[in-house]
């Protein structure tokens, strides 16, 4: 189970890679172009489509890490073991916000499936799925840092970011 983690882990970096490289590409060449009074309007679409692969992807594997901002002002003055709790309770929150942002964001992806991009034949559910997958992908991530969290809650120092 660990390897397939593993293995998802590296296709969602790669993946958010290569789709930012090509986002930025997409949007030099369409500067270039408009420079030269010479309009390709599938490169906005297919910039759209890759910055929202890139944004969720990307949040996932800053959540993984733990990179995402946190205030602690309050919560580090506890105990440890009521950081702990307070931790585990914060994540199981998100967990269930990311369920239904998943649940939402499948209905809105069939929703989306039959109208298409402006210039591309791509269904547009196809960039709403994206939202999805990284929230699933979130759930999953998440369900391991409770895991970590329970397995580590009688350690003394308090659990970093990474999975």
């Amino acid at each position: 189970m660990r390897k397939i983690y593993h293995a998802l882990c590296k296709a969602e970096l790669a993946i958010c890679g290569v789709a930012f490289m090509f986002l930025v590409f997409f949007v030099f060449i369409s500067a270039i172009l408009r420079f030269f009074r010479l309009s390709m309007s599938w490169n906005i679409d297919l910039a759209m489509f890759l910055l929202a692969w890139t944004a969720f992807l990307g949040a996932d594997m800053a959540w993984r890490a733990g990179q995402l901002v946190g205030v602690d002002l309050i919560t580090r003055q506890f105990p440890i073991k009521v950081q702990k709790v307070i931790t585990i309770a914060l994540y199981l929150i998100i967990m269930a916000a990311l369920i239904v942002i998943a649940i939402f964001g499948i209905r809105l992806a069939l929703v989306e499936r039959i109208r298409t991009y402006q210039s591309i034949p791509i269904p547009y559910s196809f960039m709403t799925i994206s939202l999805v997958v990284a929230a699933m992908s979130m759930v999953l991530s998440t369900i391991l840092k409770i895991k970590r969290c329970i397995i580590n809650f009688n350690k003394k120092e308090l659990e970093g970011g990474a999975a």
